[in-house]
């Protein structure tokens, strides 16, 4: 812990920090994440008052640990199943804190599989992930999903009494299961990062809570497990992305999309990390989605301008994705990269093999493409169609506003 940190700010670090160990050791000991939820609660409240007397300690999450599982403690002798508790806590070293090495990774993975088990809907994975892992209160994650606070207490409620009644096991899965479960992880990281980077509506265009949590999530992962090669596929494909943040919205306020972004702006940080992490990602053979992903990501940051953009090379990564893992938007975002490596005609053309996916039927950036093509084929008036057309299925403000310039530029109907 820096010396130079207030007492505030060292509570505010170690809640980034030590979070998702600090909630994690305690359920292990109360076996109830409401429980162990308010321990930790007290415990990062008690820290602001105690360390101001004694100072912050060596190692914070050590103290906040010790001092949950305590307050544990102190309720359970309190409630009347301490009897049929005790025995649960008979092996447990409730006092010392939490131990260095293997233990920490552990603890934090139990966590990690419990919010993402397949038993609990993709919503609801999101939501335990953010308010258990990442620390995020209610109100914060209902403000990052647009949804009242009392939608999504009931939300998290009702996930939580889930795994109680189902049983769900607080451990990390068996090696043979491993595989499967770790790509449900991942999922919803990468699902939590995608409604950051574009939010589903509302009058920004990104979330950066929603992407520095992911980010984060995904680094944590990537601590957890550094022989995975899809994890550090994730990571990258994250960093890749999030790159181009700064360049991703005009002066207006309007999104600018990729084609006219200023590159000079890209996190060149952030991609020379995203490009190692792609390198050991595509070890792995066969790659995973998410190395290759990645690697398509990182086909674009390598590029000098959106003109000299490597499109074969990116059609051929499509191909090996939707071989390994098809779906209706990567069909069409190698549609998109097929019309500009063969021609505007070529892209309408394989837009139009997609014309009856259902699940691109309102999906906007399907229209926008078609949009692009026509514009580019001098089809002015089909193309402010198809614009308008994506204008109906945006929700985001910044996006709206894009599509409303690229009308303009069209010009009158």
């Amino acid at each position: 812990m820096r010396e130079d940190l207030t007492v505030a700010e060292a509570v505010a670090l170690a809640h980034r920090q030590e979070w998702a160990f600090v909630l994690a050791a305690t359920a292990r000991v109360t076996r109830d994440l409401d429980l162990a939820e308010e321990c930790v609660q007290d415990a990062y409240a008690k820290a602001l008052t105690t360390w101001t007397e004694t100072g912050v300690p060596a190692r914070p999450g050590a103290w906040l640990t010790t001092t949950a599982r305590n307050r544990a403690i102190d309720l359970i002798r309190r409630e009347a199943f301490f009897r049929t508790a005790l025995p649960l806590l008979a092996d447990e070293e409730t006092t010392s804190g939490p131990a260095d090495g293997e233990d920490i990774a552990d603890e934090r993975l139990r966590l990690i599989f419990t919010c993402c088990h397949p038993a609990l809907a993709p919503e609801a994975q999101v939501a335990l992930t953010l308010r258990l892992v990442c620390g995020l209160t209610t109100a914060q994650i209902a403000r990052a999903f647009l949804v009242t606070e009392s939608t999504m207490a009931a939300r998290i409620t009702r996930a939580k009494k889930k795994i109680a009644v189902a049983r769900i096991p607080y451990r990390i899965p068996d090696a043979e299961d491993l595989s499967d479960r770790i790509e449900m992880v991942l999922t919803v990281v990468d699902l939590l990062f995608t409604t950051g980077h574009v939010a589903p509506n509302g009058p920004d265009l990104m979330n950066t809570e929603l992407i520095s949590r992911a980010v984060d999530l995904a680094r944590m992962l990537v601590e957890l497990l550094p022989g995975d090669e899809e994890v550090a596929g994730l990571l990258a494909l994250l960093l890749l992305t999030d790159a181009r943040r700064a360049a991703r919205l005009g002066s207006s306020g309007a999104a600018v999309l990729l084609p006219d972004q200023d590159r000079g702006l890209w996190d060149q940080a952030a991609i020379r990390e995203g490009q190692s992490l792609v390198r050991r990602a595509l070890r792995r053979r066969p790659p995973g989605q998410f190395a290759v992903r990645a690697a398509i990501a990182a086909v674009h940051s390598e590029s000098p301008s959106w003109g000299a953009t490597d499109w074969d090379e990116i059609v051929g990564l499509y191909d090996v994705l939707i071989a390994r893992r098809p779906s209706p938007v990567a069909a069409l975002n190698r549609a998109v990269a097929s019309g500009f490596a063969g021609g505007p005609e070529a892209g309408l053309a394989a837009l139009d093999r997609l014309a009856t996916e259902p699940q691109l039927a309102t999906y906007p950036y399907a229209a926008v493409a078609r949009g692009e093509f026509l514009h580019r084929l001098g089809r002015r008036e089909e193309a402010r169609a198809a614009f308008e057309e994506a204008l109906t299925f945006t929700e985001n403000k910044a996006e709206r506003d894009s599509l409303r310039q690229r009308l303009a530029e069209l010009g009158e109907g």
